[in-house]
């Protein structure tokens, strides 16, 4: 609403003589009647106006007409693109109207008929006159079928197709609730209250939020556990919750002895909210009943309706096809990652080294699959490194995964071989035993000298190389010992590579979900690992390993990441620096 603004005011104080002939035109009216400024503020009212509107002068001149008076039939403000009056004005002409809702000081509407037309005379600027009268409400026809007063047709059908559209692009619980929340509240009522049933059958009070204008308040002392649902309890919440019907309510309803703890609940509700009326509907799938939605007014006007019910009714329904959607969507997500992570290996104790290990599952439930780490101990002491890629974003992905791995191990304990002829018995064997077309590894071998020294020998096939930093920062990638990936059908000799892991040094094996990002090139991707890798060089592996993932990995990444960690003890006091030789 525009701000006061005196300095141009006609009109009179009710029971004051008019200031000026323009308020004498007004009064001689016999009817409501104001004149507004190019701006569209008040400049002069008469007296009858002011009766009508239940307003003195003071609180109407100098103020935007529009913002004050101008109302739907539900008191709601009325947006200019829908205002006839305010239409006119702009265009200025004549015209008048018969259906529209002037706001009273009392907070009620008055169903006004108008006329507006171009008003001025000599000595004072032009505007525009209003002149309106009270309209005669026709008594409701006690045998017809009162029509839902919550939105016309048009806008009940853009609100159905909204909630259709915006709740199923979700599958996240908690994102479809808030956008339901957005969509109905203040639209159809200031508060909504979410009831949902639980997995194990509890009721939980989800979501308890009311709109102060365009704020939302979310209430979350009104949240939490709710007591069980009664089996014959007649009270609308009960009903809904059973899924047996759509009831309206208000503070009166539970007002007697409660029959359950719910309805002791419920009393609790409209106490602390003011609700005075409430429409209450289920919300189902096409399974079971999920919960109830409840829409409530306190400081709205009016009482909702019987004839309100099939539009709330049809909100819930397709809140609860959305909900049911992302409730089996993430019951999947959660069995793949539980089938994930019990396929992935616990890491073996190699005294005098740390290490860490990280997987994070894809976004989407259905993109659970192949990267995979290991480590595990050989015959002959040293310990086994390995980081893979199956192709693949399923579950038979990560089934393949697990062939892969178990084969590994078993030709790596029982072989004494280096890392790539343990590879290219793995390669031979791949499309002839597993049903894995293509993958790609790294598998490498650590061992401690007799003088305290660790060495790393490896060999990778077609994946990422491993990146090795130095406790004062230093980091390159080991790009030896690269050759092509598993399943190419290659007889191409695999190689090996040899370095000499410095004290306190820390290697880096990971999977191209790390660096990959859509629309940069993987030379970006790997700069950026280094980066922020030389970065943490300082600090404890668990918390470098956590800040790597969080400043590495791409926002918008679509598959999962698995990252193996280790460092090397740091050098004893006295003895000899690294050769430098080890990082050229």
């Amino acid at each position: 609403m525009a701000g006061p603004d005196r300095t141009d005011t006609h009109g009179a104080l009710p029971g004051a003589a008019p200031a000026d002939p323009a308020g004498a035109a007004l009064e001689a009216l016999g009817t409501g009647a104001y004149v507004v400024n190019e701006q569209g503020r008040i400049v002069a009212v008469n007296v009858r106006g002011t009766q009508l509107l239940r307003r003195t002068a003071e609180e109407l001149l100098g103020h935007d007409a529009h913002d004050v008076l101008h109302r739907d039939a539900h008191g709601q403000p009325l947006p200019q693109s829908q205002c006839g009056m305010r239409q006119a004005f702009h265009a200025g002409r004549t015209a008048q109207g018969d259906e529209d809702y002037f706001a009273l000081g009392d907070g009620s509407v008055l169903p006004v008929a108008w006329l507006v037309t171009p008003f001025g005379h000599p000595g004072h600027e032009y505007g525009t006159l209003v002149v309106f009268h009270a309209r005669p409400v026709p008594e409701p026809d006690a045998r017809a079928r009162p029509a839902s007063t919550l939105l016309p047709e048009i806008d009940r059908l853009a609100l159905l197709a909204a909630t259709t559209t915006r709740l199923t692009s979700t599958l996240d619980v908690d994102e479809a609730l808030r956008r339901l929340v957005g969509l109905v509240v203040p639209r159809l009522a200031d508060w909504i209250i979410i009831d949902l049933i639980t997995e194990r059958d509890e009721v939980w009070r989800t979501v308890v939020t009311e709109a102060d204008g365009d704020t939302l308040i979310r209430h979350e002392e009104l949240q939490g556990p709710m007591p069980p649902i009664p089996e014959r309890s007649p009270m609308p919440l009960s009903r809904a919750l059973r899924g047996v019907a759509s009831t309206l309510a208000g503070p009166q309803t539970y007002q007697g002895a409660p029959d359950s703890g719910i309805a002791v609940e419920q009393r609790r509700l409209f106490d602390a909210t003011g609700i005075h009326s409430a429409a209450i509907a289920p919300v189902r799938s096409t399974r079971a009943v999920l919960g109830a939605l409840t829409l409530g007014r306190a400081k709205q006007p009016g009482d909702f309706h019987a004839a309100d019910l099939p539009l709330i009714e049809d909100i819930a329904r397709r809140a609860g096809l959305a909900l049911d959607n992302a409730r089996l969507y993430q019951r999947q997500r959660k069995v793949a990652e539980t089938m994930q992570n019990h396929l992935l290996p616990q890491m073996p104790r190699v005294p005098g080294l740390q290490m860490t290990v990280r997987y994070l599952p894809a976004p989407d439930a259905s993109q659970v699959g192949g990267d995979w780490y290991d480590a595990f101990s050989l015959s002959d002491g040293a310990t086994a490194l390995a980081i893979g890629d199956v192709v693949g974003h399923d579950l038979e992905a990560a089934a393949g995964m697990a062939q892969v791995r178990n084969m590994l191990r078993a030709y790596a304990w029982a072989l004494r071989e280096p890392p790539s002829q343990i590879v290219q018995r793995l390669d031979e064997a791949l499309n002839h035993i597993t049903d894995v077309s293509m993958a790609t590894m790294i598998l490498a071998r650590l061992e401690e000298t007799d003088t305290g020294q660790w060495h790393l020998t490896w060999t990778n096939a077609g994946h990422p190389p491993p990146l090795l930093i130095t406790h004062d920062g230093l980091a390159h990638y080991l790009q030896d010992g690269h050759n092509i990936l598993l399943g190419a059908s290659s007889r191409a000799r695999r190689t090996d590579a040899t370095t000499r892991l410095p004290p306190g040094a820390t290697l880096l094996l990971y999977t191209d979900g790390l660096i990959e990002e859509h629309g940069h090139t993987l030379d970006a991707g790997l700069t950026r690992l280094r980066q922020h890798a030389a970065a943490l060089a300082h600090r404890p592996l668990t918390s470098f390993t956590d800040h790597l993932l969080h400043r590495v990995r791409p926002t918008a990444n679509d598959d999962d990441v698995a990252l193996l960690a280790l460092r090397t003890p740091a050098r004893a006091a006295g003895a000899r620096p690294a050769d430098a030789r080890t990082l050229e």
